[in-house]
């Protein structure tokens, strides 16, 4: 990799994305670029698009007007004459590896066990051969903790346990981006915080993170910046010493204010 493609590794470029269901609006012009390595919470009401302005970066939503790229490339679309075009799924899938995602409720295959939800990916994309994958596998497992469950189904894990392998398979394929949409919000409050302590340590390694979240606190420690999103459009955004202790926008103010009680 050159000195260029290294500064550019997990660049993430929105520009003016507008997405509707029917006639309703959930998307109006988002503008966001997010740094090499930065670690950005996005926080909003219920409703806001927040969800869905994760779930457009990797293209499982696609967008009616607009552009995403990660370091350069569309992801989801081609550019022809001028006018995005959709590309076929297998292209689709291809340029998602780069770009792992955690949902809220785990998502992990309830056939597989820990250890085959972590290989299924590398090996199924032809990335890695069966034993580099187990090895791989065995050793992200380890990394959030989970060495002694490699072989148990999720439903024999807790549901902070689920995440942690969620985890664990989001980075199998070494993606740039990692997003994560309200990785906690499933979960016992009391298992909390097992999934946000791996979700620090991930923030300390320099690979991009886009994390929406309710954990007011968890963002004020963990992201860079703090992006404030309602009604479909970013009414705030800067460092949580700023947009979580002195915000400026009276929207940000009330919903902090509700949050924080």
């Amino acid at each position: 990799m050159t000195a260029t493609q290294e500064a550019t590794r997990g660049l993430v470029e929105i520009h003016d994305v507008h997405k509707s269901y029917g006639g309703h609006e959930v998307l109006r012009g988002i503008d966001l670029t997010i740094q090499p390595g930065e670690v950005v919470a996005v926080l909003g009401p219920s409703g806001s698009g927040k969800s869905t302005l994760l779930r457009t970066i990797n293209h499982l939503e696609g967008i009616d007007r607009g552009s995403v790229t990660v370091d350069g490339q569309l992801i989801g679309y081609e550019l022809r004459g001028g006018r995005l075009h959709e590309l076929r799924e297998r292209e689709i899938l291809r340029r998602r590896t780069q770009i792992g995602i955690v949902f809220q409720n785990f998502n992990l295959f309830p056939h597989l066990t820990a250890l085959e939800n972590v290989t299924e990916a590398p090996i199924a994309t032809g990335a890695l051969s069966k034993e580099d994958a187990h090895e791989l596998a065995l050793g992200l497992l380890a990394r959030v903790g989970l060495a002694e469950k490699a072989d148990q189904y999720p439903r024999q894990l807790s549901g902070g346990q689920q995440q942690r392998v969620a985890i664990a398979r989001a980075l199998a394929l070494k993606p740039k981006v990692i997003l994560f949409d309200e990785p906690t919000s499933a979960l016992d409050p009391e298992l909390v915080g097992e999934v946000l302590d791996v979700i620090r340590d991930l923030a300390q390694l320099g690979t991009t993170l886009v994390i929406v979240t309710h954990e007011i606190g968890f963002a004020r420690e963990v992201a860079d910046r703090v992006v404030f999103v309602d009604g479909g459009v970013i009414v705030e955004q800067g460092p949580p010493s700023q947009v979580l202790v002195a915000p400026e926008h009276p929207r940000t103010r009330e919903f902090l204010a509700k949050v924080l009680g």
